[in-house]
């Protein structure tokens, strides 16, 4: 299992209306891709921002190819989309896990 985990520090004036727009709109069109089996969302507990809130998204591919052609073929339109709605009111940090055990 392959697991693409985006971190983000999000602005807290927009905190609430992303969290709404990534849980209702953004994830889903992510999944509709059809490379991710799963997916889940986490609020950051610790280490505490010293600004904003914290979210973790991880998808799930079962394959590293499944991760590759989501890269490939629809990454970047729908990071544009994420950026054009919230530029400058978020960072990312992107990391691909193998699963080991």
């Amino acid at each position: 299992m392959i697991v693409y985990n985006v971190t983000v520090n999000v602005d807290d004036d927009i905190s609430e209306e992303w969290l709404e727009w990534m849980t209702t709109k953004h994830i889903q069109d992510v999944m509709n891709t059809g490379c991710f089996v799963d997916s889940k969302v986490f609020r950051l507990l610790t280490p505490e921002p010293e600004e904003g809130e914290s979210y973790t998204i991880q998808y799930f591919a079962e394959t590293i190819e499944e991760y590759e052609r989501y890269q490939i073929e629809h990454a970047a339109i729908l990071q544009s989309e994420h950026n054009e709605k919230y530029k400058g009111k978020f960072t990312p940090i992107r990391s691909v896990m193998e699963e080991i055990i």
